[in-house]
């Protein structure tokens, strides 16, 4: 989760909010690529998570990656980030549960993207190697309980580990047992922005089942494939889900501001404090309606902070987040920019995307998403499956980035970044549904082997 945002200065009126939003728009030569990407620390002896503190934990790691240019990020003296990297715009940060997060730097290329994972990986496991720390490539924690999770010292974190019990059953397992590859896109205007939501949305359970990959909770098999995204489905509803609003006539930038106006807030930030104003709506704040905030005035930086604090499987902010995979084997990392932009980023492609699902129902959307947690690329719809609409979607992308002609050092394209959906598509099964049988086969039942098969 986000670092405090720097979003600009004071609040005048619910326009600036909208001015906010839009300010995010940018010629399409100007697009770029922006990968997050999440992994279990744990430490190789004892497949133990890792703690925050002492000489071997997250801090350490974090102080020991400084050697590569990285600038720290302090909260009360602890360091819970780094920022710059070789490109100077990317972020390392810490999930609740000690998920460490690459938030990498906005790109022109895939090829690009990937050669910053690939360098992040191999900074990341030269200073985690000589801990006795390794990372692990799953969307949830096959092993731990909520008790044995660490929490990272970061002030947003205790606000949300009070509050996410109140409003549904797997905030916490959210918050300290899954992991997520996610892209960050631009958008041309307020249309392009629109079709952009859409076609995100509608799609979004479609990579959610090429990309399942979280079969094991607490030892076992936990009978879905991505649960994951299951767990989203019971995490306050206030500020997730498909927001069917998107598909109404006259959705925009305005529509979203009223959206995101009143969903609750968790904190706001000031003087390197968290002031926990957990459930009040921003719209509130806006109003100078909260007491604990009456002398406060809101800022656009609020505003930036809180658009982080909504997590629907689509995300606007001045760019466009993809939200709906799973983390998986570092091939896949590569592969689910390469998704979107194929889809999103070529004009005839994402005209084609929006052709697909145009006349999709909100209750097909809404039981599409509710059904590819557990059954993934079998889910049936209308007469055919997903593993069928993964097929197509994916033909749209690589056309799409084909379209796009961006080439790498060997002279290819973009396209063999989805080779690795090409052949889970070709054999008819996600990753999870591979570990299962792996679980039940070579495994014995011992969902150790997934620390040796599933390590970065």
């Amino acid at each position: 989760m986000s670092i405090p945002q720097s979003g600009g200065g004071l609040i005048g009126s619910r326009d600036d909010l909208v001015r906010f939003l839009e300010a995010g728009a940018k010629p399409r030569e100007r697009f770029r690529i922006g990968t997050e990407h999440e992994k279990f620390g744990f430490y190789a002896g004892d497949l133990k998570p890792v703690p925050y503190d002492g000489p071997r934990g997250i801090g350490a790691l974090l102080d020991g990656l400084r050697r590569f240019g990285w600038q720290p990020i302090l909260e009360n003296d602890h360091l819970i980030g780094l920022k710059g990297g070789a490109q100077g715009a990317a972020s390392v940060s810490l999930e609740p549960g000690g998920q460490f997060e690459l938030s990498g730097a906005p790109l022109w290329t895939l090829h690009e993207t990937c050669c910053e994972l690939n360098t992040h990986f191999e900074q990341a496991n030269e200073v985690a190697g000589a801990l006795g720390i390794k990372f692990l490539g799953l969307g949830a924690s096959p092993l731990w309980s909520l008790a044995e999770t660490p929490i990272m010292p970061k002030g947003r974190y205790s606000i949300m580990k009070r509050y996410m019990p109140t409003r549904g059953r797997h905030g916490l397992d959210m918050m300290f047992r899954t992991s997520t590859v996610q892209v960050n896109l631009d958008f041309a205007s307020e249309a392009d922005m629109v079709r952009k939501m859409r076609v995100g949305l509608a799609l979004q359970p479609i990579a959610t089942a090429l990309f399942a990959n979280s079969p094991f909770t607490e030892g076992k098999p936990n009978g879905y494939l991505s649960f994951r995204s299951q767990i989203w489905l019971d995490v306050d509803p206030d500020r997730t889900g498909m927001l069917p609003f998107v598909f109404e006539n006259g959705f925009g930038f305005e529509r979203y501001v009223d959206y995101a106006l009143d969903v609750p807030m968790y904190f706001v930030y000031r003087k390197g404090r968290y002031i926990d104003v957990a459930g009040k709506p921003f719209r509130d704040f806006l109003e100078r309606r909260i007491p604990e905030l009456k002398d406060e005035t809101p800022t656009l930086s609020d505003w930036a902070d809180h658009l982080t604090t909504i997590f629907p499987e689509v995300r606007l902010k001045q760019f466009i987040e993809m939200r709906g995979a799973d983390t998986g084997p570092r091939a896949l990392l590569c592969a689910l920019p390469a998704f979107w932009v194929g889809l999103l980023y070529d004009e005839d492609a994402l005209s084609a995307a929006d052709a697909l699902i145009r006349d999709w129902t909100a209750e097909e959307r809404a039981a599409l998403r509710q059904a590819v947690p557990k059954s993934a690329l079998a889910t049936p719809f209308r007469g055919r499956t997903v593993l069928d609409l993964a097929r197509e979607v994916l033909a749209i992308a690589r056309a799409g980035l084909k379209a796009r002609g961006r080439r790498g050092w060997t002279d290819e394209d973009e396209t063999p970044y989805l080779e690795p959906l090409d052949q889970i598509v070709a054999r008819g099964t996600t990753e999870a549904e591979a570990l299962l049988k792996r679980y039940h086969g070579e495994w014995r039942g011992d969902i150790r082997r997934a620390f040796e098969d599933c390590a970065y």
